[in-house]
């Protein structure tokens, strides 16, 4: 086969994202993770040493910059221009999927650890109730576990253990229903009027909560292209 080397810009450009994980990797720094670990949990499955070597080779070619991190500890991986612009890219990769492998894609799968974190990051801070709203996820299938999302107006936080705080809603259902609203295979309404999903709490948050989210960047495309999706 022939080498085409510098005279193709898909060549070129695979060089800098098609290495295994590379486009997952620029996906966080898309959705505005910026820190190493934050990195790490929304990738279940990449050693450490390896992301190290994938940020590093970004760097090197331009695509993202480390800058010292504001608390003095550690550092935070910043998009360049050359970065930001590969939004599209992975938009792109994102809507073709969706289109062509859609009977492939497997939304139930997801850990529910991965769910809550993938969630949280899809917050909008500036919906959110004044003060701290704390939510109780229940996951009760295929694995029975709690998860709670400690949530304020400059960050979200995702807890394995009881916060210590008191709780202002429950959220029970398995992880594939919370899973299919997140991706955009239904809304929350539809997933609570279905009785697979549960809130308890006060009404005027219960009716509020699905508007704290965002979902999924391709939640729209996602829905579009099941409502085309031939019964089976």
């Amino acid at each position: 086969m022939p080498d085409y080397g510098t005279y193709c810009p898909v060549s070129m450009a695979a060089e800098v994202v098609a290495d295994r994980w590379t486009p997952l990797i620029v996906r966080e720094l898309v959705l505005g993770n910026t820190r190493f670990n934050d990195i790490a949990r929304a990738l279940p499955g990449i050693s450490r040493s390896l992301l190290v070597q994938r940020l590093r080779h970004l760097e090197r070619r331009g695509v993202l910059e480390t800058w010292p991190a504001p608390s003095g500890r550690g550092s935070e991986y910043h998009l360049t221009a050359a970065g930001r612009d590969l939004e599209r890219v992975i938009d792109s990769l994102g809507r073709w999927a969706i289109e062509w492998l859609f009977d492939e894609l497997r939304p139930h799968d997801v850990a529910p650890t991965t769910l809550m974190w993938w969630m949280h990051r899809r917050v909008d801070l500036d919906r959110l109730p004044p003060g701290r709203t704390v939510v109780e996820f229940r996951h009760t299938a295929p694995d029975v576990t709690t998860i709670w999302l400690v949530m304020e107006r400059t960050e979200v936080s995702v807890c394995l253990q009881h916060p210590g705080f008191e709780i202002d809603l429950t959220v029970a259902g398995p992880t594939p229903a919370l899973a299919d609203v997140f991706q955009g295979y239904c809304t929350w309404h539809e997933a609570v009027a279905a009785g697979r999903i549960e809130v308890v709490g006060l009404p005027r948050l219960a009716v509020a909560l699905p508007s704290w989210f965002l979902w999924s960047p391709w939640a729209a495309v996602t829905r579009e292209r099941a409502d085309r999706a031939p019964a089976h």
